[in-house]
């Protein structure tokens, strides 16, 4: 399973080369959360995550807002950089100190959307 914009195929290949990044999996709850929920409602939650955690010009406890677990998008955060504002400049160049367009928003939620489906797809299809 390819991205097929050229551009997210490069952000992905350049998160896989990170060690930190490429860490990230679903835990066996997180998959069958995903499962169980299916894809509407988690990326229900994910646009919510967004626009409550990342959206603001300087979102409250940035750097530290999206934990490390209890949810599977938390996971797909850390692993698609898209965890707080820093990462979202350092790796996707969404500039600091401006609120997220609803065009940035609908882009982050690809990215996770993206992650989401590939860990999804790798369970179901080991190769």
């Amino acid at each position: 399973m390819q991205p097929v914009d050229p551009a997210m195929a490069r952000l992905f290949s350049r998160l896989s080369a990170s060690a930190f990044r490429s860490r990230f999996h679903l835990s066996d709850a997180d998959y069958q959360y995903c499962l169980e929920k299916g894809a509407e409602v988690v990326m229900r939650h994910a646009r919510d995550f967004i626009r409550q955690r990342l959206a603001a010009a300087h979102p409250p406890n940035d750097g530290k807002q999206t934990p490390m677990r209890g949810h599977p998008v938390f996971i797909a955060h850390h692993a698609t950089a898209t965890c707080c504002r820093g990462c979202l400049q350092k790796w996707h160049r969404i500039p600091l100190g401006s609120e997220l367009s609803e065009a940035q928003q609908d882009y982050l939620c690809e990215v996770l959307f993206y992650w989401l489906q590939q860990q999804i797809h790798a369970r179901q299809c080991p190769s």
